[in-house]
């Protein structure tokens, strides 16, 4: 199991910098956000890429936040084929294995959401096959808002018609969107369970707790306010033998990764 931050830690002042210091927290993992796109060179990307294999840190990507499969935009849909793309290539030359996407909003038409995001997804992924990069996983992102494609159900079935696509499960999603629905460990098993049986060599996971109302998400929270409790997510995987990597997105997101590490009495220091 993997620790680390969504973003590079601003204590660290560069990239490379930033690293060393999730290192020195005892952290092992980092998703380098690219939420605004893409803007990396190749030769930097394999730099910042060299850095973290050094320091045994399992990098991946977060896509932009533009990206809209089934907008009724036909440049928004090209466009995020783009995006998707652009990402892949930047986690490529970084030695990321996954990036993660948020796939589309429900809008006018939610009856075509799948379909859109099915069809989106396949032309990226022929993309990114033609130019040979076939070492990144397209995460696509549980959501926490009842307007937005993306429950474990719907990333299932867009799994089951494109290769390549592995779900990413951001826990206080999933709390938002059932309007607090993870309250007892019998209520995590059952998600936990459910993810591990799509989510394939490495379980890619969002971690933070969430304000939520009638919509579903609203903000995310400290790992303190305890919403959802991640203790009950570490005590489920304390003994787990499943390779899980665990992305902190609270506002705190180098000191909650430590928080939520040091929930597991076999990783405590």
């Amino acid at each position: 199991m993997r620790f680390g931050p969504a973003g590079y830690p601003s204590e660290g002042k560069t990239p490379k910098g930033a690293l060393e210091y999730t290192r020195s927290l005892g952290l092992d993992a980092l998703e380098v956000e690219f939420v605004r796109g893409a803007r990396i060179s190749p030769e930097k990307a394999a730099e910042v890429g060299a850095k973290a294999k050094e320091l045994d840190i399992r990098l991946s990507c977060h896509a932009p936040y533009f990206i809209s499969f089934n907008s009724d935009s036909e440049e928004t849909r090209a466009k995020s084929v783009d995006w998707v793309t652009s990402t892949a290539r930047a986690a490529h030359h970084l030695g990321a294995y996954l990036i993660v996407i948020h796939a589309a909003s429900y809008g006018k038409h939610p009856e075509t959401a799948l379909q859109s995001v099915v069809d989106g997804l396949s032309k990226s992924k022929d993309v990114l096959d033609d130019e040979g990069i076939k070492d990144v996983i397209l995460g696509v992102e549980t959501m926490g808002k009842l307007g937005q494609f993306g429950t474990l159900d719907e990333i299932e079935m867009v799994m089951d018609q494109v290769d390549g696509v592995h779900p990413v499960l951001d826990v206080a999603h999933v709390h938002a969107r059932g309007r607090g629905c993870l309250k007892t460990e019998e209520d995590m098993r059952g998600l936990v369970d459910k993810f591990f049986s799509l989510s394939g060599k490495t379980a890619h996971f969002h971690i933070s707790c969430i304000k939520y109302g009638d919509k579903g998400e609203i903000s995310h929270l400290p790992l303190e306010t305890k919403e959802p409790d991640l203790q009950m997510l570490a005590d489920i995987l304390n003994d787990s033998e499943q390779d899980c990597t665990f992305i902190c997105e609270s506002p705190l997101i180098e000191k909650d990764a430590v928080v939520f590490r040091d929930m597991f009495p076999k990783f405590r220091k």
